[in-house]
C-alpha cells in the first residue's frame, strides 16, 4: 500500500505539486482567518438556579427554598454534584452535570424539574431563575464607571438603562451583572404619628397604593368615523402628584392624602446588597459574560467598539474603564508567546538540517514539510469543529520537531542512494527504492508516537477538556507530515536532487562526528559490561530522583493579574466592609507593579457569585518589572496582612475560576467537613485550621465564614394579637412592609422602570422597632406591646453539597507541591481532629483532580506500552529485538527526570504526559538501528549509516522544544513547558545512550545466539 502511494506520487508529480500549492495558499488564508482563544471550551455543564427571598433568614431559605430545589434536581440524568448556598434573602443552587453533557439538554432537564415547584415555594420567595447559558470561565471583561459630579444613583441608572442594554444587544453576550452605585426607587416612607393622627391604617395605605400608577385600558370608542383607543393615564413621574393620591376619607368628610401620612421621594434603595470602587473611588462595575462557543477576541473587539460609542452618550464627567479585567489580555499574551515558541522551534529545526545536510536543496525539501503539515493540521482541526487555542497551538509547537523526521530520513536516504547508484538507472527509480527502504520503519515509528499520545484521550473532567486538544493537534500534524513525506517529499527529491553532483561528499562536521562516534562505539563494544553498568547507575539515580519529585495538578499560570478575596466576620455591615476594601485598594496602589485596582463588595441582584456583605473581591492587573511573580505575590500578601481581622486569599482570574469549577471553592485545596449541626461543623473546621496551620507550604488558610451573625427575632404574643383583632397574616404583612418594604407599583420614566416601595423609616436602633404601629380593632398598637423583640444569633450562610450541610477549610500552596502538602494535612487531621459520629471529611480541589488523572494516565500508559511492544514485534517479527528497542524507555526516563529535578522539581499532569509522549518519540532511533542491522552488514557500519538521521531527528525534535522549555514563566507556555522539558531532556539522554547501548545489547544478543 505504501509503495503504491509513493509510486503513484512519482508518476503524478505535477498533480502532487499543484495539490501542495493549493494547500499552501488555502491553508495560509484559513490560518489568518482563524480566531484563537486561551483555552478549549471549559464551560462545565453547570446550571445555576437562583431564587430571591427578600427578608428571609438563611435557615428559613434552606428549609423552604433551597431544599425543595435540591430535591427536585437531585437524581436527574447526568447530574454528578449539587451544591447550594443559602444566605440572607438569597438562594443559589449549582447543578453540575457530567462533562460532555449537552448544555441545552442540561438546562432543559433542570427547567422541567423546576416547573414542578410552581406554587410550592413560600410567599415572599421569587420564582427560581436559571442563570445565563455560560459558566464562570465565560467572564470576558469588567467595565468600570466612575464620575466626578454625577451622583451614584444617576450613575447606577445609566449603567442599568443605557450601558447594560447596549452590551446585551451584542451577539455573543450572555449576561451583564451590575454592581455598585445606588439603585433608584420611589419610596413611600410611612409616618406612624401622622397615620395615628389621621386614623389611617397600613391596610388603607396598601389598598390605596397598589396599582395606583398603572394606566387603565378603556377599550375602543367608535365615533365620527374614527376608532379611538381609550386609556386612563394614571402613570406619573411627579412625586408630588403621587403624594396627592387619596388614601381614605376622614370622619368629617375630608380626604386624607398619601402625602399626609407619608413622605414620597426618589431615593436610593435600602438596604444595599453590594458596593464597588475603582482605585478607591465609588464606582459601578459591569461584568460581561460570553455565551459558550463565542470567540473571546472577537467579542472583546466588539465590546470595545460599543464602549467607544457609549462614551459619547454618557455625561462628560463619567469615565469608562475597560482595563480592570480583560480575558483577551492574557489570550493575546499567551498566543503571542506560543506562536513565538513555534517559530523559534522551526528556526532550530532549520539550523539542524543545514548543519547536518550542508545542502540547500535537501534542507528545502525537508523544511517544506513544516508549513504544509501545520496548515493541514489547522484545516483539519477546523473541519473537526475544534477551536484553535493555546493548547492546540502548543501541540503544534511540541510536534514541530517531529514533523520533519519522516522527510529527514527519506531525503537523507535518497541522497545516500543517489551517490551510490549507477547513473544508468532512472532517477525516479532511485528515489522510489530509497524511500521504500526506510518507509516501513518510519511509518511504524510514527504509529508508535501516535499510540504514545493515546493515554491523553483517557483523561476526563476539566483536565481532559484542556489537554485532549493538544493531543489532537499533535497527532493530526504528525499524520499530515507522514502524508507529505509519502507524496510530496519523493516528488521534490526527484526534481531537486537529480542535479546533485556525482560523488558528493558529506559535510565536514558530519565526517568529524562519524569519525569520533566510530572510535567511541568500538570502545563501547569492547567494554560492554562497563557501558551497561554505567547506564544502570544512571537509571537508578533517575528512579531515586523521580521519587523525590513533588506532585501538582497544573503548573501555576502567569496571567498578569491578581484576584484577591478579603473576608471579614459575618454580620459586618456593608459600609464597614466598604471602608476595609478601600484600605486594601490604597495598600495595593502603593505597589509599583500594580496598574489599577477595582473592587466588588457584596453581590449584585441575581448574581450566582453569592458573596455576603462581609466579602470583597479585588481585581489588580500588574506588570512585572525586575522581580518574579512569586516575589510580587509575597509583597501583596504581606501588605494585606496588615488589615486586622481580615482573611486574605490571593489568586489569579482564570486560575481562581478553574479552582471554583473543580471543587466549588476558590482555592487549590478544599477540605470539606460534612455534618448536620452548623455550630459543630464550624467548631470542627476551626480545629482543622489550627491543626494544619503550620504545615509547610500552606498559604491563604481560611475557614468558610458560616459562623453565626446577630439577628433580631420578633415573636408575637398570640393572645395579645387576638385581643386586638390582629390576624397572623396581618402581623406578617406589617412586619414585612414596614421593615423590608413592599413594592406596590412602578414609575415609568423615559422608558425606565422604577419601583414604588412602601416602607417605614429606617430604624436607628433595635428599640425603634417597637414603635412600629399595627392596626388593631381599637386603633394602632405599638409592636412592642404585641411581640417579644430580642437579640440572638443565626447562621450567616449555609453551604450544602449533595444534600448534606458542609463547611470548607480552603488553602493555597506556596513553594511546595499540592500532593505532599495534602498528605501532611491528612496526617495531621487524622492525628489531631477526632470526628464525632455523623460527620466526615472529603478532600477536593487540584489534589483530587491530580490523583484521578495520575491513576488514569498510569493505567493508560501501561496499555500504550503494551501496544507499542506489539507494533515492534509485528515490525521486526522478533520479540527480543522489540525488547531492545524498548530499552529507549528507561534511557529516556533518565533525561526527563533530570530536566524536572533541576527545574521545577514537580511532576504535574503535563509532565506525566510528556513522559508518555517521550517514550513513543524516543523509540524512533532504536527502530532505525535495528532495521538497519536486520538489513545485513556490520554493527559499526550500520550504526554509522544511521547516525545522521538519528541525530537529525532527535536534535530537531529536542531543540524545537527549547523555546517552550526555557520560557515556562511566560503566559501561554505554562502547561506546555513541563512537557517540553521532559521531552527535551529525555530525547537528549535517550539519543546519546541509544547510540551505544542498543549496539552493545544487540551485539551481546547476537553473540549469544551464535554461541
Amino acid at each position: 500500500m505504501l509503495n503504491r502511494i509513493i509510486h503513484w506520487s512519482l508518476h503524478n508529480r505535477l498533480l502532487v505539486l499543484a495539490a501542495a500549492a493549493i494547500l499552501l495558499i488555502g491553508g495560509t488564508w484559513s490560518a489568518l482567518d482563524t480566531e484563537v482563544d486561551v483555552f478549549p471550551d471549559l464551560n462545565a455543564p453547570t446550571v445555576v438556579v437562583m431564587t430571591e427571598a427578600s427578608g428571609m433568614a438563611p435557615e428559613e431559605i434552606e428549609r423552604t427554598v433551597t431544599f425543595p430545589v435540591e430535591t427536585a434536581v437531585n437524581g436527574s440524568p447526568g447530574v454528578r454534584r449539587v451544591r447550594s448556598s443559602s444566605a440572607s434573602g438569597f438562594s443559589v443552587v449549582w447543578v453540575e452535570f457530567d462533562w460532555g453533557t449537552d448544555t441545552h439538554l442540561a438546562r432543559q432537564i433542570v427547567s422541567e424539574k423546576l416547573s414542578a415547584l410552581t406554587g410550592s415555594l413560600p410567599e415572599g420567595a421569587g420564582s427560581p431563575t436559571m442563570g445565563p447559558q455560560s459558566s464562570i470561565m465565560g467572564e470576558v471583561m469588567i467595565i468600570g464607571l466612575t464620575a466626578d459630579s454625577t451622583s451614584q444613583m444617576q450613575l447606577r441608572t445609566l449603567a442599568d438603562w443605557v450601558v447594560r442594554p447596549r452590551l446585551l444587544a451584542l451577539g455573543g453576550v450572555a449576561q451583564v451583572a451590575v454592581l455598585g452605585g445606588d439603585v433608584q426607587e420611589c419610596q413611600v416612607l410611612l409616618s406612624p404619628e401622622r397615620m395615628r393622627h389621621h386614623g389611617v391604617t397600613l391596610d388603607d395605605v396598601l389598598s390605596a397604593t397598589r396599582g395606583m400608577n398603572r394606566n387603565a385600558p378603556g377599550g375602543t370608542l367608535n365615533a365620527y368615523g374614527n376608532e379611538y383607543l381609550v386609556r386612563g393615564t394614571l402613570s406619573t413621574t411627579d412625586t408630588a402628584l403621587l403624594a396627592a393620591a387619596v388614601v381614605r376619607t376622614s370622619s368629617d368628610g375630608q380626604p386624607v392624602l398619601l402625602g399626609h401620612v407619608a413622605d414620597v421621594r426618589m431615593a436610593p434603595s435600602q438596604p444595599r446588597m453590594g458596593s464597588a470602587s475603582v482605585e478607591g473611588r465609588p464606582a459601578v462595575l459591569l461584568t460581561v459574560t460570553k455565551q459558550p462557543g463565542v470567540g473571546t477576541i472577537e467579542l472583546t473587539r466588539r465590546l470595545d467598539e460599543c464602549v467607544e460609542q457609549l462614551r459619547g452618550d454618557l455625561p462628560a464627567d463619567v469615565q469608562v474603564r475597560t482595563d480592570i479585567f480583560r480575558q483577551s489580555r492574557f489570550i493575546d499574551s499567551a498566543i503571542g508567546n506560543v506562536r513565538q515558541s513555534l517559530w523559534e522551534g522551526a528556526v532550530f529545526v532549520a539550523i539542524v538540517l543545514i548543519l547536518f545536510l550542508a545542502n540547500a536543496r535537501t534542507t528545502l525539501i525537508s523544511l517544506i514539510t513544516l508549513p504544509l503539515s501545520l496548515l493541514t493540521a489547522l484545516l483539519t482541526l477546523r473541519l473537526m469543529g475544534q477551536t484553535i487555542n493555546t493548547m492546540s497551538l502548543g501541540g503544534l509547537a511540541i510536534a514541530i520537531g517531529s514533523l520533519v523526521d519522516d522527510a529527514i530520513v527519506d531525503v537523507e536516504n535518497v541522497w545516500r542512494w543517489r551517490n551510490a547508484t549507477a547513473a544508468q538507472q532512472p532517477f525516479w527509480r532511485v528515489v522510489f527504492e530509497a524511500s521504500k527502504e526506510v518507509r516501513r520503519p518510519i511509518l511504524n515509528s510514527t504509529l508508535i508516537i501516535v499510540v504514545s499520545f493515546l493515554p491523553l484521550f483517557f483523561l476526563t473532567g476539566m483536565e481532559g477538556r484542556m489537554l485532549v486538544p493538544l493531543g489532537v493537534s499533535f497527532i493530526v500534524a504528525l499524520l499530515a507530515s507522514t502524508l507529505v513525506a509519502l507524496t510530496l517529499t519523493p516528488v521534490l527529491c526527484s526534481y531537486l536532487l537529480r542535479r546533485e553532483g556525482r560523488g558528493a561528499v558529506e559535510p565536514r562536521f558530519v565526517r568529524w562526528l562519524k569519525r569520533h562516534y566510530e572510535r567511541a562505539l568500538r570502545w563501547a563494544l569492547g567494554h560492554s559490561r562497563a557501558v551497561l553498568l554505567a547506564t544502570g547507575a544512571l537509571l537508578a539515580c533517575a528512579v531515586a530522583g523521580f521519587c523525590t519529585l513533588g506532585h501538582s495538578f497544573l503548573p501555576p499560570f502567569n496571567e498578569g493579574s491578581f484576584t484577591i478575596n478579603l473576608t471579614t466576620l459575618p454580620g459586618t455591615a456593608l459600609d464597614e466592609s466598604d471602608r476595609i476594601g478601600r484600605q486594601a485598594e490604597q495598600l495595593l496602589l502603593t505597589v509599583p507593579e500594580i496598574q489599577t485596582v477595582a473592587r466588588k463588595t457584596g453581590r449584585a441582584e441575581l448574581d450566582e457569585h453569592a458573596l455576603g456583605a462581609n466579602t470583597s473581591e479585588l481585581e489588580a492587573p500588574f506588570s512585572l518589572a525586575g522581580r518574579s511573580r512569586q516575589a510580587l505575590t509575597d509583597t501583596v500578601r504581606a501588605l494585606l496582612g496588615q488589615l486586622p481581622g481580615v482573611a486574605v486569599e490571593i489568586g489569579q482570574p482564570i486560575s481562581h475560576r478553574l479552582d471554583a469549577m473543580l471543587s466549588g471553592t476558590k482555592a487549590s485545596i478544599a477540605i470539606k467537613v460534612f455534618g448536620p449541626d452548623l455550630n459543630r461543623l464550624h467548631h470542627l473546621a476551626t480545629q482543622i485550621a489550627a491543626a494544619i496551620d503550620e504545615v509547610p507550604g500552606l498559604a491563604d488558610l481560611q475557614v468558610e465564614q458560616q459562623v453565626e451573625r446577630p439577628e433580631l427575632h420578633i415573636t408575637p404574643s398570640r393572645p395579645l394579637l387576638a385581643r386586638h383583632g390582629i390576624t397572623l397574616p396581618q402581623f406578617e404583612q406589617a412586619i414585612r412592609t414596614c421593615l423590608s418594604g413592599e413594592c406596590v407599583s412602578q414609575v415609568q420614566q423615559q422608558g425606565r422602570t422604577i419601583d414604588i416601595v412602601i416602607k417605614a423609616p429606617t430604624a436607628a436602633t433595635p428599640a425603634d422597632l417597637g414603635n412600629i404601629p399595627l392596626d388593631g380593632i381599637h386603633g394602632p398598637v405599638p409592636l412592642s406591646l404585641l411581640a417579644d423583640i430580642r437579640s440572638t444569633n443565626g447562621p450567616s450562610t449555609i453551604g450544602r453539597e449533595n444534600a448534606e450541610r458542609r463547611i470548607v477549610v480552603s488553602a493555597n500552596t506556596s513553594g511546595r507541591d499540592v500532593r505532599s502538602t495534602v498528605r501532611d494535612i491528612q496526617r495531621r487531621i487524622d492525628e489531631r481532629v477526632p470526628l464525632p459520629e455523623g460527620y466526615h471529611i472529603a478532600y477536593g480541589g487540584q489534589f483530587e483532580s491530580e490523583q484521578a488523572a495520575s491513576r488514569t494516565l498510569l493505567l493508560a500508559s501501561l496499555l500504550a506500552i503494551a501496544v507499542i511492544f506489539l507494533i515492534l514485534c509485528a515490525d521486526f517479527r522478533n520479540p527480543a529485538q522489540a525488547a531492545i528497542v524498548l530499552i529507549n524507555l528507561p534511557l529516556a526516563l533518565i533525561g526527563g527526570v533530570a530536566a524536572l529535578v533541576f527545574t521545577s522539581g514537580q511532576l504535574s499532569i503535563p509532565a506525566i504526559i510528556g513522559f508518555i509522549s517521550l517514550f513513543g518519540i524516543a523509540t524512533r532511533g532504536g527502530m532505525l538501528l535495528i532495521a538497519r542491522y536486520n538489513a545485513g552488514g556490520d554493527i559499526i557500519q550500520g550504526s554509522l549509516e544511521r547516525l545522521n538521521p538519528i541525530l537529525m531527528t532527535a536534535l530537531s525534535s529536542a531543540l524545537a522544544m527549547l523555546p517552550l522549555a526555557l520560557r515556562a514563566h511566560l503566559p501561554g507556555n505554562e502547561i506546555q513547558s513541563p512537557m517540553a522539558r521532559v521531552i527535551l531532556g529525555g530525547l537528549l539522554t535517550a539519543t546519546l545512550l541509544n547510540l551505544f547501548v542498543i549496539p552493545v545489547v544487540h551485539h551481546l544478543m547476537t553473540k549469544r545466539h551464535a554461541a
